[in-house]
């Protein structure tokens, strides 16, 4: 259903604009609906461009719930959890040696690639699985955290953290495609310049309410609401 919105936006999709000082000064209120015109933004950036990276963004914070925030998380999704390390990404489980002892604990074994320890461990403390990793020498010891309302509660704050982070990105990539709007402004109108600017913004919204929805969902499933 969300893609056939974002198929219509060149006829349908409506948002807030905030016209220019110069056509609204003194009077805030006056906020009128902006049609997404694609022909028109592509005058000035590339459109598919612009809708992949958003995309993008919003499909990593769907993995990344999926991957990390379920109550079965930490027994299930160690093994694929992503470690960036000297500008090249790996699953943990090619990496490292897991294993378990009993159903509360895992084993990651690292002594055969001792270097990538710390980036191990940021990759767990940021995963948002809710874990507290402890490492000795070259193995980390990672306890499984029984379910409790504590846990689901934490699990709850760390799908928002998550899409604060993916809030950040979507804001990031609006701002790099405006700054192109930006270095054009010569080439068209003042007025095509403000309007292209404020439907790329509207576009950015747009996936970020999207993602909002994801995070609420996870969170009232994280914490057994209907």
């Amino acid at each position: 259903m969300f893609l056939a919105v974002i198929n219509q936006w060149n006829t349908s999709f409506k948002s807030e604009r905030f016209y220019s000082k110069g056509k609204e000064k003194g009077d805030k209120k006056k906020k009128g609906p902006v049609s997404i015109n694609e022909s028109e933004i592509e005058e000035l950036v590339n459109v598919s461009r612009l809708k992949e990276d958003l995309q993008r963004g919003l499909d990593q914070l769907k993995s990344d719930y999926m991957k990390h925030l379920s109550l079965r998380s930490a027994s299930g999704s160690i093994e694929n959890l992503q470690v960036d390390f000297e500008g090249e990404t790996f699953t943990l489980q090619e990496i490292a040696q897991i294993g378990r002892k009993g159903s509360q604990l895992i084993v990651v074994n690292l002594s055969g690639f001792p270097t990538v320890m710390k980036d191990v461990l940021k990759a767990i403390n940021d995963s948002g699985m809710g874990l507290n990793p402890q490492q000795d020498g070259t193995t980390i010891f990672i306890p499984v955290p029984k379910v409790t309302k504590e846990y689901r509660e934490s699990l709850a704050k760390n799908a928002k953290t998550l899409f604060q982070k993916f809030k950040d990105h979507s804001r990031d990539i609006q701002n790099k495609y405006i700054r192109e709007v930006k270095k054009k402004e010569k080439e068209v109108s003042s007025d095509q310049a403000h309007s292209v600017q404020q439907q790329i913004h509207s576009m950015a919204e747009l996936y970020v309410s999207e993602g909002e929805k994801v995070m609420i969902d996870k969170q009232n499933e994280l914490l057994g609401k209907d």
